[in-house]
């Protein structure tokens, strides 16, 4: 039994540019000047990939912040708990939701 999620891919990655590799060349130019050094260190982007790559549910990213967060110099619990940063944005976005159901619930009881 295979997985959706294949690993083979990740390392792959850059293969996205056979279907029209000028645009490829054009994003993984913006990727790689975004990750580059600058007001945020690489650790620190790296975290916010890591959280951000949670809130989007997106498995390669996962694993590819995951990696490249240890390999910047944190650690499990630095990483923990940039993870339970988006979890915390993205339940509170869920919740601030709940008020627009409480507002048609009370217009369509009235």
């Amino acid at each position: 039994m295979s997985d959706y999620y294949d690993r083979s891919h990740l390392p792959n990655f850059a293969n996205i540019g056979e279907g029209n590799p000028e645009l490829a060349d054009k994003f993984f130019a913006y990727y790689g000047a975004v990750f580059d050094e600058g007001a945020l260190s690489k650790r620190e982007k790296a975290l916010i990939a890591l959280a951000v790559a949670h809130a989007i549910q997106c498995p390669y990213c996962i694993d590819a912040y995951s990696k490249e967060s240890l390999q910047q110099g944190s650690d499990l619990e630095q990483m923990t708990e940039a993870v339970h940063v988006a979890t915390a944005i993205r339940g509170g976005a869920s919740l601030i939701h709940g008020l627009q159901m409480i507002d048609r619930t009370n217009q369509l009881s009235m």
